[in-house]
């Protein structure tokens, strides 16, 4: 085995456990909080996940507020909304609590706190000149990683294309993983939360800037999540809410220091658009796009076949590769995923543009075998018929 060089560096601390998210005050004082701004969609608040939090923060005696401008596929205008409230409050920590998109607006409201511009301002690779505002990261779903990762994904309102924010400056401090904040999620939210991190494991294992460190990570979330999505979604109970959250996280891990490829290409050109939900839309592109992906490398594909319980002793590599796609497909059908053929917004006239935003995407050359817009729009294509 060649390995070629490279480093590996986490700048988020990981408390994890059941009950966790009642230590959030304390750490927001130990990160020296003097007025706290908690950042979780309406949703999260009203189901009352933010509880836990606020009670902590004020047996700290930290005064906060709340922004709760958060929607699916975060909006450049929300951070902005959220920036000028932070900075008019003096804000000086941020705490995240739901899933992706709350956690990315805040990741945008610390740049902008410490670096004031716009979001594209400080969208690209490493352009941040300073760390953001400290941020605690609560997450509510077993999806996005955000809480671990080193990026925000930011919708340009004005485009209808996905930005990032791509820096560790911008990765949280702390992430708080409370498995027993999942008990109460709505099943398809965890199917398609599920099925985000599923996609994250496999394409941080397949893209061609993966390192030994990012594949055990994802090897083993592939094995985690294989393992306790369907009773997560179908009867949740600790154990498999507890599979759930630390495949998500060490998917996040994989992801966050490797990269995604070509089905988050797709997958963020589709919400960019219809503001597609991201986990679904993942979940749309996945098989497909490992199919195509298979022959350039089938040894990791086998390990992929094997990590979702495919039996491969004594098949052709190939043959069982396929066979773990299959296994991808099917878990899709088991927690409901819908058809792409099934969502009314999506117009196959609007494919060859969506291939070409997909080609521009910056992780389109970590996609493990050679993609351009013209494959962008097949695979499109296949999706939709599949």
């Amino acid at each position: 085995m060649i390995v070629s060089t490279y480093s590996f560096a986490l700048p988020t601390r990981i408390e994890f456990g059941e009950g966790i998210i009642k230590k959030a005050g304390e750490e927001a004082k130990a990160l020296g909080a003097r007025k706290a701004m908690l950042v979780a969609d309406k949703g999260v608040i009203g189901a009352g996940l933010t509880g836990p939090v606020e009670d902590s923060l004020q047996a700290e005696g930290i005064p906060y507020v709340i922004f709760d401008r958060i929607v699916p596929n975060p909006r450049d205008t929300h951070v902005e909304e959220g920036f000028h409230a932070a900075k008019d409050e003096g804000v000086d920590v941020l705490i995240a609590v739901g899933g992706g998109s709350s956690m990315d607006t805040a990741k945008g409201i610390g740049t902008l706190l410490t670096h004031g511009g716009t979001v594209q301002d400080w969208c690209g690779f490493q352009l941040l000149k300073r760390p953001i505002t400290p941020l605690i990261c609560v997450p509510t779903t077993a999806g996005t990683g955000s809480e671990v990762t080193p990026f925000a994904v930011i919708t340009d309102t004005k485009e209808h294309v996905k930005l990032n924010i791509f820096d560790p400056k911008a990765a949280a401090l702390v992430a708080l993983v409370d498995p027993s904040v999942l008990l109460g999620l709505p099943s398809p939210v965890m199917a398609s939360t599920g099925v985000d991190a599923m996609t994250h494991a496999v394409e941080a294992y397949t893209c061609n800037v993966s390192n030994p460190h990012t594949d055990a990570y994802a090897l083993y979330a592939i094995g985690l999540i294989i393992q306790h999505l369907r009773d997560a979604v179908a009867s949740p109970d600790i154990e498999s809410c507890t599979g759930m959250m630390l495949g998500s996280t060490i998917a996040g891990i994989a992801f966050g220091y490797s990269d995604v490829a070509a089905v988050h290409c797709m997958a963020e050109a589709l919400g960019g658009r219809y503001d597609t939900p991201h986990g679904v839309a993942n979940a749309l592109f996945l098989p497909t796009v490992t199919e195509f992906n298979i022959s350039a490398d089938v040894r990791k594909h086998l390990d992929i076949a094997r990590a979702l319980g495919v039996n491969t002793e004594g098949k052709d590599p190939e043959t069982a590769a396929l066979e773990g796609v299959e296994e991808l497909r099917k878990l899709c059908e088991d927690v409901g995923i819908p058809k792409m053929k099934d969502l009314p917004e999506i117009d196959p006239d609007d494919f060859p543009a969506l291939a070409e935003a997909s080609e521009a995407n910056v992780s389109t050359p970590s996609n493990p075998r050679e993609v351009t817009a013209k494959d962008y729009l097949y695979l499109f294509q296949k999706a939709y018929e599949s």
